[in-house]
C-alpha cells in the first residue's frame, strides 16, 4: 500500500477505533505505572505517562481527538520498555496498545516527511526483509572498520564536523563480526532433545560470537540444533514502529522456516526479538493459513537462559579452592523482565559461575535508552537514561556486566567508553560457555 493510498484508508479507518473497546478500557487510572515510566519520571507530564498516553488512545478511539502530530510525538515518545506492564495491577496490555496506536499514526501519516519516508522504506521494507541485503551491508562496514577508516576518521578530529545526530549514532555503529552464524543443522551428542534457533539480525553481524556460544551451550546441554537458512529477522523493528503488516510477513516467513511441530523449543538469545516471537499468536490471530501454526510457536518460544532452567542445565564446574575475584552486575533488558516476565533464570545462570563474586547492579531493570531504535529517534532522552544507567553500574564497582539485548549491549558499551570505564560486557551465555571451556 503507498502512501496515497494509505492516506486515504486512513480517513475512512482507524485501528484505535477497531480496537477491541475492552483493552482500552482496562486501564483504572490508579497512577502506579508512573513511577516506572522513565518518560514520566524525566518530564513529569502526565501526558508522558502510561496513563496519559491510553487517555490519548481513547480520546482518538473515541472520535473526540485527530491523530495529529502531537499525539503521534507522543505515541514515539514512548520507550516502549513495557515497565508499566509489570506495575500495572489490572493487567493491561499496553504493548499492544502502543503499537496499534504507532499504526494509527503511520496509516494517518501524521509524521510524513520525505526523510522519515525514505529512511524507513530503506530500514523496513528494504534491508531488514533479507538477511543477504543486511550482511552485505555489514560486510561493507565491516570493511570500513578494519581497514582502520573509522579508527583514521576518528582521531583526526573530523567526526566534529558532522551533525550531532551523526557524531551519536557513529558512535553506537557496532564492531561487525568477522564471520557470521553458519546456518546448518548441529547434531546432539547424546538427546532426544532438539531446538530451534533462530539467529536474528544484529545479533548475527555484530554478535555472531554469542550465537556461538548459545550453539556450543546447548550443544553442551545435550540438544541438537536445527538453524533452518530460510530463517528472517523476527519482526520486532517493524512492529515497533508501526509496520503491522511488515512485522506478519516476517512472521510468516519464520513459522514457514521452521518445522514447529519437530522441534522442543525455538531458541533466541536477544530480549527484544523473544518479546516479539511470543507474541506471532497474536500478530497472525486473524490469519486463516498460519493462526494455528503461530499458537504452536508461541508457545515453545523460550528465551536460552529461560530454556537452560527450564531443563536444568549443568553448572559449571571449578576447583573448589578457587575463588571468585572479578565482580559481576547483571542489567535486566526491558523486553526480557517485563516484556517475558523473565529475571530470576538469567541471575541463577550467572549466579553459578565460578571465579566471579555477585553484585546487585542498582535499578537493574530500569531502561538504558536504548529501547530497539530509540537512541537514534530520540538521543537527548536516551543519553540522560545512559548516563543514569552508567552512574549505577560506576557505582556496583562491577568488573563484568551481563546484558541479554544486543542494543543494550551496544547502548552500554558506548556509554562506558565515553566515561573511559574499562567494564567488560557479555552476554549470560557467553559467561556459561567460557566457564563450561575453562572447565
Amino acid at each position: 500500500m503507498n502512501r496515497s493510498q494509505l492516506s486515504d484508508f486512513a480517513a475512512n479507518h482507524s485501528m484505535l477505533k477497531d480496537l477491541d473497546y475492552s483493552i482500552l478500557q482496562q486501564c483504572i487510572h490508579c497512577g502506579m505505572c508512573l513511577p516506572t515510566c522513565p518518560t514520566y519520571d524525566a518530564t513529569k507530564l502526565e501526558i508522558s505517562s502510561p496513563r496519559g498516553r491510553i487517555a490519548l488512545m481513547r480520546a482518538v478511539a473515541d472520535g473526540k481527538l485527530e491523530t495529529s502530530q502531537t499525539f503521534a510525538e507522543e505515541m514515539y515518545f514512548c520507550l516502549g520498555c513495557l515497565a508499566c506492564e509489570t506495575a500495572c495491577p489490572a493487567g493491561v496490555n499496553y504493548n499492544h496498545l502502543i503499537e496499534t496506536a504507532r499504526v494509527e499514526v503511520e496509516h494517518a501519516g501524521a509524521l510524513d516527511s520525505v526523510k522519515r519516508n525514505l529512511l524507513r522504506n530503506f530500514f523496513l521494507s528494504w534491508l531488514f526483509r533479507s538477511r543477504w541485503r543486511l550482511r552485505f551491508a555489514a560486510r561493507l562496514l565491516w570493511f570500513y572498520q578494519r581497514l582502520g577508516i573509522q579508527a583514521l576518521l576518528r582521531r583526526s578530529g573530523a567526526m566534529k564536523w558532522l551533525p550531532k545526530t551523526w557524531r551519536d549514532l557513529e558512535a553506537l555503529t557496532p564492531t561487525i563480526s568477522d564471520s557470521f552464524t553458519s546456518l546448518d543443522r548441529v547434531p546432539a551428542l547424546s538427546s532426544s532433545r532438539r531446538v530451534g534457533l533462530l539467529i536474528g539480525c544484529i545479533q548475527d553481524v555484530a554478535f555472531a560470537h554469542v550465537n556461538r556460544d548459545t550453539i556450543y551451550v546447548l550443544e553442551q546441554n545435550g540438544c541438537e540444533i536445527v538453524l533452518p537458512l530460510e530463517q528472517a529477522c523476527c519482526g520486532s523493528l517493524h512492529a515497533h514502529n508501526g509496520d503491522l503488516e511488515g512485522a506478519r510477513a516476517q512472521a510468516r516467513r519464520n513459522l514457514d522456516a521452521f518445522d514447529v511441530d519437530l522441534l522442543d523449543a525455538i531458541i533466541i538469545n536477544a530480549a527484544g526479538c523473544g518479546s516479539q516471537m511470543k507474541h506471532y499468536d497474536r500478530l497472525l490471530e486473524n490469519d486463516p493459513v498460519y493462526m494455528q501454526k503461530a499458537k504452536v510457536w508461541s508457545k515453545k518460544v523460550r528465551d536460552i537462559t529461560e530454556y537452560l532452567v527450564e531443563i536444568g542445565f549443568r553448572k559449571p564446574q571449578s576447583d573448589p579452592a578457587s575463588h571468585g575475584t572479578a565482580l559481576l552486575a547483571y542489567h535486566e533488558a526491558c523486553h526480557l523482565v517485563h516484556g517475558q516476565k523473565i529475571s530470576a533464570q538469567p541471575k541463577e545462570i550467572l549466579k553459578s559461575l565460578p571465579h566471579y563474586t555477585w553484585v546487585e547492579l542498582p535499578e537493574a531493570a530500569w531502561c538504558c535508552g536504548s529501547a530497539g531504535i530509540y537512541n537514534i529517534t530520540h538521543p537527548d532522552m536516551a543519553t540522560t537514561l545512559l548516563e543514569r544507567k552508567i552512574s549505577h553500574i560506576m557505582s556496583s564497582g562491577a568488573h563484568v556486566l551481563a546484558s541479554a539485548n544486543p542494543g543494550c549491549t551496544l547502548q552500554i558499551l558506548a556509554g562506558l567508553k565515553k566515561q573511559g570505564m574499562n567494564v567488560r560486557v557479555e552476554h549470560p551465555v557467553s559467561l556459561l560457555a567460557d566457564a563450561y571451556r575453562n572447565e
